[in-house]
């Protein structure tokens, strides 16, 4: 997205791009005219169901087992301050900034599709907020991902109230002192308007935009990572023929032996059948299955997330031209819960194999190198340890791979009685990408390094790759400090430097 361009908050055309670019480039955000016209009309619609004194939940009544209390319309403000305050209570490190910025802007988009009831100045708020890189703290720990992501989602809208505190020029700040500081008069709530900013899926949705976006690389990566090995250990790619995929008909699969056919080209480092060895082990020989039904997943978990992403998920639902009030439960995380748990199984697959290849390049029984890829061993340790640090990423990803979204605990008096914990799972899945990413950092280092003790020349694409590494780690001849070429090469990855080299010249598909 070009610089200094306003990304327009419509409701429903939120993209991954327009979420990349608000998030990490800070572009600042307009609401729509048709969506400030929705909001408005939504709002007058609450103020006759005020005027009417009508029972309706959030609005005229009390929260979760409460709704069955009536609140007369004189205490209306009064009812969502208390929301706001006595649901702020979470706990655990902040989130980052880059998760916050993501769910102010997923909260306003949600706003923005006009359901909600709100007012278009209390959401304006919210943009001047993000505009001007105000960021609430908020507390990494206390949703139980229904009703939504109440606890961080109340911590993101309390300095709009003066309270709480908020990340502002670098330096943890009163949110008061901060509202003077860039002229905002802090809120006054009215009906619905506490409800419509807690009510939704919005922090596991940031975080589940983010894991998206992350696993995108990382699955380009691992092909050309896994290349990288596969020539260093001679292998054989007569097991990624296009004919082999096609009887099998797996997307992914196909998809991933046509990225390994295009960065293998050029390559004298491969073999044949039978030259060396019959059939590779299957590290080598089922990349394609692997990484393919990864990809097959990563794809199912983005078209959730990109939903989700234009999704109303408040409570009531406000339907104003049909003068209907709409009682139910989009607030529930399943969705996101259930994928995002997928992708966390996905992603730490890819971070086994890999792992599983390091083993191979640095073990001399398997590999046929140096042990441990280094020249005078015993007096030099060289990679050994690098494969530990994998297998400890990786078991720590076995771990974080169960599903949260198998349990549930009932809350709020049983009214709440199953919930996603959509939350959790969208930390982990965090985690277990962070991981990931690692352990490719650590085959990448190996077989860049295995590839110094090949004569023959890699391909046109892995050569890249193998260069990009050596601008900054030279070649290992003795010991040294491995946790500098570990950041570097993880560094590399995570920029997208690895991928946006490659792709920019052989187009390689997720």
């Amino acid at each position: 997205m070009a610089a200094n361009q306003t990304v327009k908050i419509k409701g429903d055309e939120l993209n991954f791009s327009q979420f990349s670019s608000v998030v990490f480039e800070k572009t600042p955000v307009a609401l729509d005219d048709e969506a400030i016209k929705r909001m408005q009309a939504s709002r007058d619609f609450v103020e006759r169901l005020i005027q009417n004194r009508e029972t309706v939940y959030g609005i005229t009544t009390g929260f979760g087992q409460l709704c069955n209390r009536f609140i007369d319309p004189g205490q209306a403000s009064r009812l969502q301050h208390h929301l706001i305050q006595s649901h702020a209570c979470g706990t655990g490190e902040p989130l980052p900034e880059p998760v916050v910025r993501g769910m102010m802007l997923l909260r306003i988009n949600a706003l923005a599709k006009g359901y909600s009831g709100i007012r278009p100045s209390t959401v304006q708020a919210l943009v001047t907020l993000l505009n001007r890189e105000v960021y609430p703290v908020i507390p990494s720990q206390g949703s139980l991902g229904a009703s939504g992501d109440l606890v961080p989602l109340a911590h993101m809208c309390l300095p709009l109230l003066g309270r709480g505190e908020v990340m502002h020029q670098g330096k943890r700040k009163p949110a008061s002192d901060v509202l003077k500081e860039i002229g905002l008069t802090p809120l006054k709530l009215e009906a619905k308007e506490g409800l419509a900013f807690i009510n939704g899926t919005q922090m596991m949705c940031s975080l589940g935009a983010l894991a998206v976006m992350e696993a995108k690389k990382l699955l380009l990566a691992a092909d050309i990572i896994a290349c990288m090995t596969l020539e260093a250990l001679e292998g054989i790619p007569h097991a990624f023929h296009p004919r082999l995929q096609q009887v099998r008909g797996q997307s992914g699969q196909m998809v991933t032996a046509d990225n390994l056919r295009k960065l293998l080209q050029g390559s004298e480092c491969i073999s044949k059948p039978g030259e060396k060895r019959v059939q590779d082990a299957y590290s080598l020989r089922c990349i394609p299955q692997v990484h393919g039904a990864s990809k097959d997943a990563f794809h199912y978990v983005e078209e959730i997330v990109l939903r989700e992403m234009n999704a109303a998920t408040d409570n009531p639902l406000l339907f104003a031209d049909e003068e209907e009030v709409v009682s139910g439960g989009n607030f529930h995380g399943q969705p996101l819960a259930l994928a995002l748990d997928f992708l966390t199984m996905a992603m730490a697959e890819i971070a086994n194999i890999s792992e599983r290849r390091t083993e191979r390049l640095v073990n001399p029984q398997l590999s046929g190198l140096p042990p441990f890829l280094v020249p005078n061993g015993g007096l030099n340790s060289g990679y050994m340890i690098f494969q530990y640090v994998a297998a400890s990423l990786v078991s720590e990803n076995k771990t974080l791979s169960h599903p949260a979204s198998v349990d549930s605990i009932p809350s709020s008096g049983n009214q709440e009685d199953h919930v996603s914990m959509g939350a959790i799972s969208a930390r982990k899945c965090r985690q277990v990408i962070e991981n990931t990413r690692k352990v490719l950092a650590i085959e990448y280092l190996c077989a860049a390094q295995a590839l110094e003790f090949q004569s023959k020349k890699p391909g046109r694409s892995t050569r890249l790759a193998y260069d990009l590494l050596r601008q900054s780690v030279p070649p290992l001849e003795e010991d040294r400090e491995g946790y500098r070429e570990i950041e570097w090469a993880d560094h590399l990855i995570q920029s997208g430097q690895l991928t946006s080299l490659i792709q920019s010249r052989i187009g390689l598909k997720v």
